[in-house]
């Protein structure tokens, strides 16, 4: 149906603009984070202990965010993040002491969190019902908003105060999410069709559609509401699974994030100009493997995806961590980006496809938490040894992540 299929489109337009905007905050944020260092008098110590705001209130959020997204909705629930998050990202700049911005994180961070849960849950319900592996796009669509807001943060800094770029972010993203929120509140979460065949994996319940959205509709006499189904022991221990998959490969991503371009000056004596390429041919490779994620999916299947891409970031990550030569470790950076690019996406996906918004939440709580992980412990592996050693345990866990990968090859369905 013509109009059934320009609705979907729609719908992935509306949610592909979300990931962008979370991305594209965030890293806004990010780039300020000196300057407020410098506003509030913190010290090293004292500013990561309030960065950890950003941390415990996204963790905490992400569990309650699931059960939101089974009672209202995933769409409701990412618009009303959205807004959060916008609103959450203009007050780091009007505290004056690290108490103060560890609380103003709190609020960033639960905002951060809850939309990230809310998305992801809704993209799962969208890849179910056009049965197209598409999930990579959507995290393409963060990664290139993040490229954006830290590229404007960075043209911006010198010309405009925090108080006022933040303030601007506000406005750009309460003007997108009154764009894209008024596109998603149209529809309810699609409903898949029943495949013929057996299926290994169950969808994701959903909250069928309203009589006004031409999507997938709802048998006559069926209830306006479907409680979801309790998963099992068996596809709980899946959830988890695909958690820890999650978090081997964001490992990485946080650890490249924080360390990569130390080890190019520190070890390598690279230029502090060229160092500081490290961490953008990673994320520039990340966001080009996911570009390119639907169509590699759909050639390979989500396991041989998994697999190759953790080998080929263990490979990577091996010589960007022990290469003696500046080029050969930016090489292997882009190497392990491309690698990881689509295995966070796949497993979110196959835990909502589990579980629904809870299984999106372990997944994403999982994830988060690798990411958090991924810096401290380099830093204690760097003191006990060298950085370099302490980087191969990058390439370490995405070798699990390929093992893990393999092993959940029956419920991926391929």
């Amino acid at each position: 149906m013509p109009g059934h299929s320009k609705d979907l489109t729609r719908l992935r337009i509306a949610l592909t603009t979300f990931f962008a905007l979370d991305g594209f905050i965030f890293a806004g944020w990010v780039v300020r984070i000196p300057a407020i260092k410098e506003q509030t008098g913190a010290s090293a110590s004292t500013l990561g202990l309030a960065l950890l705001g950003v941390s415990a209130g996204a963790v905490v959020t992400m569990m309650f965010t699931g059960r939101l997204c089974r009672r209202y909705g995933s769409h409701p629930v990412t618009v009303v993040c959205g807004i959060l998050l916008s609103l959450s990202v203009a007050l780091p700049p009007l505290t004056h002491s690290t108490w103060a911005l560890g609380a103003v994180l709190l609020v960033f961070g639960a905002a951060y969190g809850g939309i990230n849960v809310a998305f992801n849950s809704a993209a799962v319900d969208l890849v179910a019902v056009l049965r197209r592996p598409i999930m990579p796009s959507f995290h393409a669509a963060f990664s290139l908003g993040g490229m954006i807001g830290a590229g404007l943060g960075g043209l911006v800094a010198g010309s405009l105060s925090p108080t006022r770029h933040l303030l601007g972010l506000t406005v750009i993203g309460l003007l997108v999410t009154a764009v894209a929120g008024r596109a998603l509140l149209r529809y309810d979460s699609p409903v898949p069709k029943s495949a013929p065949g057996p299926q290994p994996v169950p969808l994701p319940q959903s909250v069928p559609l309203p009589q006004s959205a031409p999507l997938p509709q709802s048998t006559p006499g069926q209830p306006e509401e479907r409680a979801p189904r309790r998963p099992d022991t068996r596809t709980r221990r899946l959830v988890v699974v695909f958690g820890l998959i999650a978090l081997c490969t964001a490992y990485g991503e946080g650890a490249l994030a924080d360390w990569g371009t130390l080890h190019l000056e520190q070890d390598l004596d690279a230029h502090p100009g060229i160092a500081a390429a490290g961490y953008s041919c990673f994320a520039l490779a990340m966001t080009i493997g996911r570009l390119c994620g639907t169509t590699l999916l759909e050639r390979l299947g989500r396991t041989r995806t998994v697999v190759a891409g953790g080998t080929m970031a263990a490979v990577g990550m091996l010589v960007g961590s022990l290469a003696p030569s500046v080029w050969a470790a930016l090489l292997g950076f882009a190497v392990t980006g491309i690698g990881l690019a689509n295995i966070f996406p796949i497993a979110v996906e196959r835990a909502g496809a589990l579980a629904g918004p809870s299984g999106v939440a372990v997944a994403s709580t999982f994830g988060y938490g690798g990411m958090l992980l991924g810096p401290p412990a380099i830093g204690f592996m760097a003191d006990w040894f060298s950085l370099p050693i302490a980087l191969t345990s990058v390439a370490a866990l995405a070798a699990v992540a390929a093992v893990i990968g393999y092993g959940t090859r029956r419920a991926t369905a391929d």
